[in-house]
C-alpha cells in the first residue's frame, strides 16, 4: 500500500510497552537450526511464558499450519493454560523471534484508530536465510486485522529500539548503523524513517552491544526504558570481562543524553549474570535486559545465577503495579534471544 502521508504525520505513535495491552503476538518455535540438538527443550519454559503472560491479556501465535497448532496446543494444555486465552492464526514463519519479524503496532488515540507498520527484515544482516515467510507476517497481520499497514521499505527490527511512550527511542549504532542492514543509508536518513514511522521526535544512541549477541547490539539487551525518564542500563561489574568496557562506554553515552523536556535520564544499572552461559564451548547473549512487559506480568530472563535475584528485585521496583517472575531461560537462550526478543505487543487504543 502506498500512503502519500506517514504514520507520524497522520497522528500515529508506537507506545511504551507499559501501555495496555491488546494482546501479545507470538510465532511458534519450531527451527531446529535455532536450537540445535535441544528444541525439545525450550517448549516448557517457552509455555510458562505464555501463561504468565496470557493471564490478563490474548496471546495471538503464529503457526505454519493444523499440525503445529495441535502441537502447540498439547504443550499448552499440558501446563494447564487457558487455551480461551490463545488465538491461533495460520501464518507460516521461518522462525521463532516475533520481535523482530512481527508487527510494528502504532496508535492515534484521538482517532481510535491503530496501524501496523510492515518493515523490511533480513534476518539481522542475511545471517540466517531464507527470511521469506518472516519478512511478511506484519502484513498478513494486517490482512487478517482489516488494518492498514505501511511499508517504509528499510531493514529495522523490533529489538533494535526500545520507546519511551513520550517521544524519544533509544537504539544502537552497532546494530542499526551496520553496513549489512541499510548499506545507502547515513545515520540522518535512518533517524528520518524512525521518526516518521514510529511517530517519535527524538532518537538516542548508544554504541555497543553485548558479546554473544548474533543481532550486532539489539538495544534490548543492554537499554530498557521503564518510564518516560527512566532506562535500566545493563552493566558488567566483571572488569576482566569482554563485556566491562562496552557497557561502560554505553553508560558514559546515556550519563550524557537529555530528554526532550532537557531533563537528564534516571538510570538504574541492572548486572550481567554473574557466570557466562555457554552452550557447545559458544558464549550466549545472556541478559536480564531481556524481559518482556506484560499487562499483569514482568516476564524476565533468569540463569540459574547468583545474580538472578537481585536483577529480578531492581526489575521489580520499576514496575510496582505487575508481578515480576523469572522464567529460566539457560535453554532458550541457546537460540540467542529470549522473551523479549520472542514476543512483540498489540497495544490497546
Amino acid at each position: 500500500m502506498n500512503h502519500q502521508q506517514t504514520p507520524k504525520q497522520l497522528g500515529y505513535f508506537f507506545p511504551a510497552e507499559w501501555h495496555p495491552h491488546t494482546a501479545t503476538w507470538l510465532s511458534w518455535p519450531h527451527k531446529e537450526a535455532s536450537w540445535p540438538g535441544k528444541i525439545h527443550t525450550v517448549y516448557h519454559p517457552y509455555v510458562q511464558f505464555i501463561k504468565a503472560v496470557s493471564e490478563d491479556e490474548t496471546i495471538c501465535i503464529n503457526v505454519a499450519n493444523a499440525a503445529m497448532e495441535l502441537f502447540a496446543k498439547e504443550h499448552l494444555s499440558d501446563q494447564q493454560v487457558d487455551l480461551t486465552k490463545i488465538k491461533f492464526f495460520h501464518h507460516p514463519t521461518n522462525d521463532a523471534w516475533c520481535r523482530d519479524h512481527g508487527p510494528a503496532f502504532l496508535i492515534n488515540p484521538v482517532e481510535k484508530k491503530k496501524v501496523i507498520v510492515d518493515w523490511n527484515y533480513n534476518a539481522w544482516g542475511n545471517k540466517y536465510p531464507p527470511f521469506d515467510l518472516d519478512d511478511v507476517i506484519p502484513t498478513l497481520i494486517g490482512e487478517k486485522l482489516n488494518l492498514p499497514v505501511y511499508h517504509p521499505g528499510i531493514v529495522m527490527e523490533g529489538g533494535s529500539v526500545d520507546f519511551n511512550g513520550n517521544g524519544t527511542l533509544i537504539t544502537s549504532t552497532a546494530c542499526l548503523l551496520n553496513p549489512n542492514r541499510n548499506p545507502t543509508l547515513n545515520q540522518k536518513q535512518i533517524e528520518e524513517y524512525l521518526i516518521n514511522y514510529y511517530g517519535v521526535e527524538q532518537i538516542l544512541w548508544v554504541d555497543e552491544g553485548i558479546i554473544g549477541d548474533d543481532t550486532d547490539g539489539h538495544i534490548d539487551d543492554t537499554v530498557r526504558f521503564v518510564n518516560e525518564d527512566t532506562v535500566i542500563a545493563t552493566v558488567e561489574e566483571n572488569k576482566n570481562d569482554e563485556n566491562y568496557p562496552l557497557l561502560q562506554h554505553n553508560l558514559k553515552q546515556l550519563q550524557q543524553m537529555r530528554l526532550l523536556n532537557g531533563k537528564q535520564l534516571n538510570i538504574l544499572e541492572l548486572p550481567m549474570p554473574a557466570q557466562h552461559v555457554i552452550w557447545e564451548d559458544q558464549r550466549l547473549p545472556a541478559s536480564y535486559a531481556n524481559f518482556y512487559i506484560a499487562n499483569a506480568v514482568v516476564a524476565v530472563p533468569v540463569f540459574n545465577d547468583s545474580n538472578d535475584d537481585r536483577a529480578l528485585s531492581i526489575i521489580q521496583q520499576c514496575f510496582p503495579d505487575r508481578k515480576v517472575i523469572g522464567i529460566n531461560s539457560t535453554d532458550v537462550i541457546w537460540g540467542l534471544g529470549s522473551w523479549h526478543c520472542l514476543s512483540q505487543q498489540e497495544p490497546a487504543i
